[in-house]
């Protein structure tokens, strides 16, 4: 049975590869998986349906037979745990994978996705400057410590894993904004990243939808 992931039938990335079901759909490429994916409106994510299997009305969602998961990061982690090459086999090396895939998404995203929001909802309002401001302070000092531990190295920690899966969809939010150009061993990471084959089918089918929902 091939698996089934939920995305957005418009994109509010408008086709950049953000949202996060881009996550899931570079894992399984890596992965060599076969994956359907079935395009939600915003009204639809809201219905009984959709929250029966993901109860904040959010995608994605992974559906393989009986199995339902939500969670970008931990569809992510089933995926790598089910097929070789996102994890390493080495016990302790995959412990660290994971550590940082957590790291990914409880250190750096959460300042990262509210300076986004913060860009799109407050830009009005008279605190804008301010929070903005605290708000890159936090990320240049997670980029400090992401940037030392990097180095010059390719990836995290040995051979690409799943912890660069979802550093990388991180850290792309930050494109444009000059924050990650100030890391130029973080911004060459990224880049590198972007240029995995897998990475590049998953983005271009992400795009995809975009178009064709702007087409029609």
């Amino acid at each position: 049975m091939t698996v089934t992931v939920t995305a957005f039938e418009r994109s509010p990335d408008r086709g950049n590869g953000l949202a996060r079901d881009m996550r899931v759909r570079w894992a399984l490429e890596e992965a060599g998986q076969p994956y359907e994916v079935r395009l939600l409106s915003f009204k639809t994510m809201k219905e009984p349906a959709h929250l029966a299997i993901q109860p904040f009305g959010q995608i994605p969602t992974y559906e393989d037979g009986d199995l339902t998961l939500f969670e970008s990061g931990a569809i992510v982690l089933h995926v790598a745990e089910r097929h070789p090459g996102l994890l390493p086999d080495e016990a302790k090396a995959r412990a660290r994978a994971i550590m940082w895939m957590f790291a990914a998404l409880n250190t750096l995203e959460p300042p990262i996705f509210d300076r986004s929001l913060v860009r799109i909802l407050e830009r009005d309002k008279p605190w804008y400057e301010e929070r903005l401001s605290a708000l890159d302070e936090i990320i240049r000092k997670r980029l400090e410590g992401l940037s030392s531990h990097l180095g010059d190295a390719d990836w995290l920690d040995g051979a690409f894993s799943a912890g660069d899966l979802l550093m990388v969809t991180v850290l792309r939010r930050l494109q444009g904004s000059g924050l990650l150009e100030e890391r130029p061993n973080l911004a060459a990471y990224v880049a590198r990243a972007e240029a995995r084959p897998a990475y590049q089918r998953a983005f271009e089918a992400q795009r995809a939808v975009f178009a064709a929902s702007s087409a029609g």
